[in-house]
């Protein structure tokens, strides 16, 4: 294989790969914090029992994001060297920044896990804290710098050289609504996640405490989140609709520029007719949706040469299916806000059943949330192509041209084989059986002060 073919399916690998890990760094962190708080302030040893299982899968993310982080990190200088040598001086500032950040949370991390007994209950709390934040910020300045190669901002030329300002990124309005609409994405998908976890368990009987708290904190977080992600979404096409119309135009299947633009939705796009078969149109959608006004002018992609246009059949049905599986998310907001609503009126508690189809629409927000999130990463990087920094470089001059590199390709699919392989293993060793701390009594060493162990048979009536 070329050093240009090895090097795409590798990054794409490898990124969509880290990517899952990534959310998880930046969701469960906040979630933790949310439940031991509970717990210190309750003594409440399901607060705690959630709490412990919650760190120990942390622990597990933490440490195979790193390892995927760590194989992406010298894939951008071994398969992009021309990219990391033109454009480093624009990017290098957040990739330094993102380091501080992860070496910050794995400070933390250790501090964290092994404070259990060795910190007060509060300053192991606090320690919780620079993990949040450390977390986040370290994936958001990953996520800055691909907003700044979807529009790049601060470059200039001296003496024939490209110079870059690297703090420009940082006024780039399209940087920071791409970052709000990651991180809410990541809370999402670890809201959602954790939400089908417990709703599994409960399906399959487990009526306990336990998941019920678990499976209300995920609904809580993924569908209270879900109204702010259609505002974050919207502000976000119109941004892409002002600095890369022709991924705007893939987005919607749109061909010929012109006004009364239908928004499509469903369907797929024909390269030879440049039409959309099988959508249902929405008359003056897109027009409407963009500028307000039914005979608002859109750009299709007849404005760009045919050898810049993005590769509308795939990044269409993945926005379609971003949009389509975040709506659906939306709508069981909407129907828990009315049963929630109702049962208030008449004073019934608990204020959302757990029925049957709560429980399977909970166990759908998981893997929903998660497929959503990686397919509005194809919108984002198919919707660029052929550019790797849009109207800058092209992805055929960026990457290595070095042959013989299938070997890499192999390697690093079978360190992922084996990390998946791995990964699944524990999570299910973590997962089996009821939690320990509520088949036991809790110690009294990590109860808050004043309060007595409290025996297995208390926590489950």
């Amino acid at each position: 294989m070329s050093g240009l073919v090895v090097a795409r399916v590798e990054t794409a690998l490898s990124l969509s790969f880290h990517i899952v890990f990534a959310v998880f760094g930046v969701g469960l962190p906040w979630l933790l914090l949310y439940a031991q708080r509970r717990w210190l302030k309750t003594g409440d040893p399901v607060w705690y029992a959630l709490t412990r299982k919650w760190a120990r899968v942390m622990a597990v993310l933490f440490a195979i994001g790193a390892v995927s982080g760590t194989v992406l990190s010298f894939e951008f200088g071994l398969l992009w060297p021309t990219f990391m040598s033109t454009y480093g001086g624009a990017i290098g500032l957040l990739f330094t920044l993102e380091a501080f950040a992860f070496f910050t949370e794995a400070i933390f991390m250790g501090l964290y896990l092994y404070g259990w007994k060795r910190l007060s209950r509060r300053a192991h709390w606090l320690t919780l804290w620079p993990i949040a934040i450390s977390g986040t910020l370290s994936t958001l300045f990953v996520v800055m710098a691909n907003a700044w190669m979807n529009h790049p901002v601060g470059l200039g030329v001296s003496r024939g050289r490209i110079t870059a300002d690297p703090w420009a990124v940082f006024s780039s309005p399209t940087s920071w609504t791409e970052v709000s609409h990651m991180f809410v994405a990541a809370l999402m998908c670890t809201g959602g996640a954790v939400a089908a976890v417990y709703a599994a368990g409960m399906l399959r009987g487990r009526r306990d405490d336990y998941h019920r708290r678990g499976l209300n904190l995920g609904m809580a977080v993924v569908l209270g989140l879900a109204p702010l992600q259609l505002l974050i979404g919207d502000f976000a096409a119109r941004d892409v609709a002002a600095t890369q119309p022709a991924k705007l135009a893939a987005m919607e299947g749109h061909y010929t520029t012109g006004g009364h633009v239908p928004l499509t939705v469903g369907g797929f796009y024909n390269d030879q007719t440049h039409r959309i078969v099988g959508g249902v149109p929405i008359p003056d959608g897109l027009s409407l949706l963009l500028d307000f006004r039914p005979g608002a002018v859109v750009p299709g992609l007849d404005r760009t040469a045919a050898d810049r246009q993005p590769m509308t059949a795939v990044v269409h049905p993945a926005f379609d299916s971003m949009v389509g599986l975040g709506t659906a998310i939306l709508l069981i907001a909407v129907w828990g806000g009315w049963r929630w609503w109702r049962r208030r009126r008449r004073g019934i508690e608990p204020r959302i059943a757990h029925t049957r189809p709560w429980l399977w629409a909970a166990a759908f927000c998981g893997p929903a949330t998660m497929v959503a999130m990686l397919a509005g990463w194809e919108v984002s990087e198919g919707g660029r192509q052929p550019w790797i920094v849009y109207q800058r470089m092209l992805v055929a001059d960026a990457a290595t041209k070095s042959g013989g590199l299938g070997w890499a390709l192999g390697v690093t699919v079978l360190i992922y084989l084996g990390l998946a392989a791995a990964l699944v293993l524990i999570l299910r060793r973590l997962a089996g059986g009821a939690p320990p701390e509520l088949t036991a009594v809790v110690p009294a060493a990590v109860l808050p002060v004043g309060s007595e162990p409290v025996p297995a048979a208390e926590v489950a009536r």
